[in-house]
């Protein structure tokens, strides 16, 4: 009976990490006329933080790779998008971010997180 409660105990932890505590940061900084390719694949998007510069366009190509329903939409809260994501097929967003500021971008349940981190022109 412990060893049952002690592996539920360290179920309950490794998901209580997993989806909301284990943020990889892989980033990219965002260039005029580059697309950026992000992968939403085991539970994350690669890269989760990407740069960009207020004022400048940037475009972002989603590419669905996992199966999982929570990975069918991408949101972008502050800046009222979304959009469908699906399985294999790459959907660009358009974006032109004009304010400093972290704009986070998730999956409609929230597993997914992203963060747009725009800095103004200096």
């Amino acid at each position: 009976m412990m060893l049952v409660n002690a592996l539920g105990l360290a179920l309950i932890g490794f998901i209580i990490w997993w989806f909301w505590l284990y943020r990889p940061m892989t980033s990219v900084m965002a260039e005029p006329g580059k697309v950026i390719e992000v992968l939403v694949r085991d539970g994350v998007y690669e890269p989760s933080l990407i740069h960009a510069v207020a004022g400048k366009g940037i475009s972002l190509k989603f590419l669905r790779q996992d199966e999982a329903a929570c990975a069918e939409q991408v949101i972008f809260p502050e800046l009222a998008i979304q959009k469908d994501l699906p399985l294999g097929r790459a959907v660009v967003i358009r974006l032109l971010p004009e304010q400093a500021g972290d704009y986070s971008f998730q999956c409609q349940m929230g597993m997914y997180r992203g963060v747009l981190r725009v800095k103004s022109i200096e």
